[in-house]
């Protein structure tokens, strides 16, 4: 369990879109869509990952919530990514959609008790998860790909990698 004040996680959790966006703010098409080799995510690859975790977060949020006693939800990310053609959407479509997706689950935590974060559930690992470990793996999950977003960001496909530093 993370020690983060839940003020502090809420802050985390509403920074992330603004982050995501400003790491790809200058890309191309091209490098947004670029791959270093196959199996490798591009950036757009990983954008639509992220919102798709959001959207299986958001369900094991409201799953630890309603106290249903359903195993909370996993997904097969690399099978989602490649099955929704993920390289093949606009990563400003993708981006709309994840900044309104986190806006309307930041609603719903701003409304809950301090007791609800203590609420959990039943991970697929068979482990006892608490909401606020939910979030927290949220946040260091999308927090993780942003790092890796910075490592992969190189011009164009045809780019001379020796000859060309990753942005910072």
């Amino acid at each position: 369990m993370t020690a983060n004040s839940i003020e502090t996680l809420l802050f985390d959790y509403s920074e992330l879109h603004k982050q995501l966006k400003a790491k790809v703010a200058d890309l191309t098409e091209d490098q947004l869509t670029w791959k270093a080799a196959p199996g490798v995510w591009s950036v757009t690859e990983v954008l639509s990952h992220l919102t798709d975790h959001a959207i299986v977060v958001g369900f094991r949020i409201r799953e630890i919530l309603s106290a249903s006693g359903a195993k909370l939800p996993a997904f097969d990310q690399n099978a989602w990514v490649a099955s929704t053609r993920a390289n093949e959407s606009a990563a400003s479509d993708i981006l709309a959609f994840y900044d309104a997706y986190l806006t309307y689950n930041l609603y719903l935590l701003k409304r809950l008790a301090p007791e609800d974060w203590a609420k959990t559930g039943l991970n697929a690992k068979g482990e006892t998860v608490s909401l606020r470990d939910v979030v927290w793996g949220f946040v260091k999950h999308v927090l993780n790909h942003i790092g890796q977003i910075e490592r992969s960001r190189w011009p164009t496909p045809s780019c001379d990698r020796s000859a060309v530093r990753p942005r910072t």
